[in-house]
């Protein structure tokens, strides 16, 4: 607690004060603070303090003509919370009426490694996942330092310097770019006078917003418990349920000796009780899943899964590739759900397109845990489209990113197609700098539709075709069999009909070679 100060017009004037220095802050004008710590000096035009964070695209227009008419998006923007509005009254009828105003939040990390622009990029990203989350962000500061503080991340100096900038801009909330130790969170706390979360909790309340189906909410649940668990707080003797430690006639009477448990004990025990039933929960919807997997094995349908770094443009590319029509927005993990869209190449095989949740840097355990049985859809694919953000900062700290989690869920032995998406807004130098990383590449536009043919082909050259190939003749009462073979199994090379029946050159899958061996001609 700072000690009071005398009231009167000096105390005005220097309100006044702290308020002008807060707004050139919060526009990059205090050069002096950047030799200390790095704050967010960017110029107004690229910085995330003037409306948009670097993380997040720079495109004018959102949507294509293949995104429909997304009233999903429309149905979210329509409870979001606005900045101007405020949950203060000044009248107590107003009770009812009062209206919520976005989360005020300073954001602070630690630059450890990498270049200075690496820290700034990291910086921003958490910027745009606190807008994401329905926050407004404030300031930023970014600290030089070897390795975090074992007590308060910071260090005791740069958490007085960061409360210093909490109370003049009006914070309420501190987001840390990391994921902190509970004993740091609670004493980082103690230092600012606000609330503190740390980048694991941000994301897992933006999964929470925007989980849709069942099992989605389920796995977000999930992952927010085995969070929780380890940061719960108890207040001592006051939260026992029991008496415990008295006997005698001064004990509390039968029923009230020993130890007893304790509300944190008690709320442990509930946590782990919650978290063993959404197991079996999201266990017994694993069969679903698997059936469906199962029956395109069978049918020996190719699987095609799109990955990549959250807000890179997957569900944009999924709707121009097959009119699915799934929500497209310009914020980090728009779409958490699994979408999955049967497409076909222009020789008529039939295959099926996966659209997964983004990743990003330094993704939550517990959300890869959680979300394992969706993931296991990339693990199952024939092919990954790895869609990268051309026009970001750090592209290949995305590649890298995404390859990591492909390591996580055994996915990275699939055959990948970098497909460097957002070409009509990304520098070309930084396009052919992918271009020599990545060998395998196409470069596309899914805003544009720049690019999609080509990618089209290659998908086609790349997915599993049928790869037996026989010469038949089939009786003209078989039409079942040339029926069949004009399915996803088979490709026809040619046909010709004689008297005795149809003769085919045919490619076919070796499940089905032997079913129509009977009718092969040999030599």
């Amino acid at each position: 607690m700072t000690n009071p100060q005398p009231s009167g017009p000096q105390d005005n004037d220097m309100d006044e004060a702290q308020i002008q220095a807060a707004i050139e802050r919060i526009l990059a004008s205090d050069k002096a603070a950047a030799s200390k710590s790095t704050h967010f000096g960017a110029p107004a035009d690229e910085g995330v303090l003037s409306g948009r964070a670097q993380a997040l695209s720079k495109l004018t227009g959102e949507h294509s003509s293949t995104d429909g008419d997304q009233q999903e998006l429309a149905e979210r923007r329509a409870l979001k919370r606005g900045a101007s509005l405020s949950t203060e009254l000044e009248d107590v009828t107003e009770v009812e009426y009062r209206q919520l105003r976005l989360e005020r939040v300073v954001l602070a990390g630690i630059w450890n490694e990498g270049t200075a622009q690496d820290a700034e990029n990291s910086l921003r990203e958490l910027a745009a996942l606190a807008e994401t989350a329905g926050s407004e962000v404030l300031d930023g500061m970014v600290q030089r330092r070897a390795k975090p503080d074992p007590g308060t991340y910071l260090g005791s100096g740069k958490a007085m310097e960061l409360r210093e900038i909490v109370a003049a801009t009006g914070a309420d909330t501190v987001i840390i770019d990391t994921e902190l130790a509970p004993s740091q969170r609670r004493a980082l706390e103690d230092v600012v006078k606000v609330k503190v979360i740390d980048r694991t909790a941000l994301i897992l309340d933006i999964f929470a917003q925007h989980a849709k189906s069942h099992e989605g909410r389920a796995q977000v649940e999930l992952a927010q418990l085995e969070y929780l668990l380890p940061r719960l707080r108890g207040w001592g003797d006051s939260m026992s349920r029991q008496a415990g430690g008295r006997v005698g006639a001064a004990g509390g009477g039968i029923g009230s000796r020993g130890p007893g448990e304790t509300k944190i004990e008690l709320d442990r025990r509930r946590i782990r009780d919650r978290m063993a039933k959404l197991r079996k929960e999201i266990k017994g919807m694993l069969p679903a899943r698997e059936a469906k997997r199962a029956n395109r094995k069978r049918n020996a349908v190719p699987s095609v899964a799109i990955v990549g770094y959250t807000n890179a443009g997957k569900s944009s590319l999924l709707n121009r590739l097959t009119d699915a029509g799934v929500l497209v927005e310009n914020a980090l993990f728009a779409t958490l759900d699994p979408t999955v869209r049967q497409a076909e190449t222009r020789d008529g095989l039939n295959y099926t397109l996966v659209d997964t949740v983004g990743f990003v840097k330094s993704l939550p355990t517990q959300l890869i845990e959680a979300f394992r049985s969706t993931l296991e859809e990339v693990a199952d694919s024939d092919l990954i489209l790895h869609v990268v953000d051309a026009a970001h900062p750090d592209p290949e700290g995305q590649i890298q990113a995404v390859r990591e989690v492909l390591n996580e869920v055994d996915a990275r032995n699939i055959p990948e197609l970098m497909v460097l998406n957002k070409a009509d807004v990304a520098d070309p130098f930084v396009v052919e700098r992918l271009r020599q990383r990545e060998p395998n590449h196409v470069i596309v536009s899914a805003r544009t539709g720049e690019g999609i043919a080509e990618l089209l082909e290659k998908i086609s050259a790349a997915i599993p075709r049928p790869n037996v190939q026989l010469e038949l003749m089939i009786p003209y009462d078989r039409g079942d069999v040339v029926n069949k073979l004009h399915g996803a199994e088979a490709e026809i090379l040619a046909v010709e009909h004689t008297e005795t029946g149809t003769r085919m050159m045919v490619k076919v899958r070796e499940s089905m070679a032997a079913e129509v061996e009977q009718f092969s001609i040999h030599g």
